[in-house]
């Protein structure tokens, strides 16, 4: 078997791991929460609303309109961040996001030389990556 045919066998495999489904259960229900959506849109409009009054020149900015967006635009962030099915979705994604980031230190280690069935499944603390300077992982 070739490394791009397990390659492909592991895509598969990574959609059928917990971490994979719940995090596309929990996008599908932000995605699905218009009450999420619509702050997001609003804070979307206001970042855009920051970033134009931010470009223009010096002395054209209202600093207390720039102000004021800055303040709504972290309230509204803060809003966002402790609605429930944002709660889930930036929880099941970490979940994710380790999953993957385990999967691709595994492959590094094991192109750099190392033996991918005895590495650990994370880099350790201070790991860059590269496995020529490296003493060694745990």
């Amino acid at each position: 078997m070739s490394a791009l045919d397990t390659a492909r066998q592991l895509g598969a495999a990574i959609q059928q791991d917990e971490r994979y489904i719940k995090f596309q259960e929990a996008s599908k229900a932000s995605d699905a929460d218009k009450e999420l959506q619509s702050k997001i849109g609003d804070f979307n409009i206001m970042r855009m609303n920051l970033s134009t009054e931010l470009h223009k020149e010096e002395s054209e900015r209202d600093a207390e309109k720039m102000v004021s967006l800055e303040n709504d635009i972290k309230a509204v962030y803060d809003e966002i961040m402790a609605m429930p099915n944002m709660i889930a979705y930036n929880e099941a994604k970490a979940g994710l996001d380790y999953l993957i980031n385990s999967v691709q230190f595994i492959i590094s280690v094991a192109a750099n030389g190392g033996d991918p069935m005895s590495c650990p499944d994370h880099a350790p603390s201070g790991c860059g990556g590269s496995c020529s300077t490296c003493g060694g992982c745990g």
